[in-house]
């Protein structure tokens, strides 16, 4: 059984897939970027900034599925430029107190809307 995850609290897909889904136990939340949900628009002042606005539709996709960044288990980064790597961790970081999930961050060759950063995530419901 699967269960769509939807938010007016985070972007909307601007693609054919969704915000996330529920199967199981798991919540796969799809890769996000960083848009202003209340504007639509990129917010790409800096990388940190830009990382913040990425990891907060997280959290908002996260919240309406009923978990945090605590149940998060895995989480890939996408980076345009691996220079960034350290000022990504320093904002991604604050997100998480213990237990820190699995990750990779790796570079990539270009991101939708050509942003700097994407990020996904798997969490376990309990």
């Amino acid at each position: 059984m699967k269960t769509i995850i939807n938010t007016n609290n985070a972007p909307a897909p601007i693609g054919p897939y969704s915000q996330a889904v529920l199967a199981g136990n798991l919540l796969f939340v799809s890769g996000q970027v960083a848009i202003n949900p209340a504007t639509g628009e990129l917010v790409m002042d800096d990388i940190q900034t830009e990382t913040k606005q990425v990891m907060e539709n997280i959290k908002a996709i996260l919240t309406e599925a009923g978990v945090d960044f605590s149940h998060i288990v895995k989480t890939s980064i996408f980076l345009m430029d691996m220079q960034n790597f350290a000022l990504v961790n320093e904002v991604y970081g604050t997100y998480f107190t213990e237990s820190f999930p699995a990750r990779e961050t790796v570079q990539v060759a270009g991101l939708p809307k050509n942003v700097n950063v994407e990020i996904t995530v798997t969490a376990l419901k309990p």
